[in-house]
């Protein structure tokens, strides 16, 4: 199962609860804002913006003579990092990603059920979503501060499939912030045996979130091995940098069409 259904069943959790008041005020539709992360950071920290994925979640409600279809347009910015897995060599084993989902308010309500949900509940999401994800434990909670809100961070163990091999990784999950119309959630995962770098780059990716995303600055391609290939990060004109990580090799983004098209495995964390 492949990253593009990230946390996309907890979207729809409580739409039925709705019960067709939405379409009765004009709120059938929901539309967030794609989140990203300061280019800056991303140069710093060697990762890449490498998918801007629009998540639909439709959701048919029915009361008495009444009927109505309400959406929720979710976004999932995913970032990805060239790291070294060991003896399966430099992959693009480092993935950070920002899920922006809408506010849903009538009479002061909110429906979204992101909004109440503690990292552990989030991270059992993300477990419940990925058949790859397994022995989740969790580890320790912390204090970070995104958007300009404290939040809570939690840290987990688990084991996760990379090209068909076992890999034990590390998970970090960031509780909601809200912006003026969504809720912002952030997921780092990536190997243990890079925690030593890669928890510091997480958190300072989580701390450097912003409220608006350069589509321009995507980076697009990668080998279908998983291995890295020669993209570059954009500057904040849009312009290629030709970023290269801490081993010297240039970093690049993943090409999910394999994965959305139930085609070969691109090497990417399943996670």
């Amino acid at each position: 199962m492949n990253r593009r259904h990230l946390l996309a069943n907890g979207g729809a959790i409580g739409l039925a609860a709705l019960a067709g008041c939405l379409g009765a005020v004009g709120l059938a539709e929901h539309e967030a804002t794609p989140t990203g992360v300061t280019s800056a950071t991303r140069a710093e920290t060697g990762y890449e913006q490498t998918e801007v994925d629009e998540i639909a979640i439709e959701e048919d409600v029915e009361v008495a003579f009444y009927s109505e279809t309400v959406v929720a347009r979710n976004y999932l910015v995913e970032h990805e990092k060239a790291i070294d897995m060991g003896p399966l060599g430099e992959q693009r084993g480092a993935v950070f990603t920002v899920l922006t989902t809408p506010k849903v308010d009538v009479a002061g309500r909110e429906f979204n059920p992101v909004r109440e949900m503690s990292a552990r509940e989030l991270v059992e999401l993300v477990e419940s979503n990925y058949d790859d994800l397994e022995n989740v434990e969790h580890e320790r909670d912390d204090s970070v501060e995104i958007l300009d809100q404290e939040t809570t961070e939690s840290r987990f163990s688990a084991r996760a499939a990379f090209g068909g091999a076992p890999v034990d990784v590390a998970v970090h999950v960031s509780e909601a912030v809200e912006t003026a119309e969504d809720w912002v959630v952030t997921i780092g995962v990536y190997p243990q045996n890079v925690a030593t770098r890669e928890e510091d780059n997480v958190r300072s990716l989580m701390g450097n979130v912003i409220e608006s995303v350069d589509e321009d600055q995507t980076v697009d391609g990668g080998n279908d091995d998983g291995s890295a290939g020669n993209g570059g990060s954009g500057d904040e004109d849009g312009n290629d940098s030709g970023r290269s990580d801490d081993d010297g090799n240039g970093d690049d983004g993943s090409d999910d069409d394999d994965h959305e098209n139930g085609g070969a495995d691109d090497g990417i964390l399943d996670v």
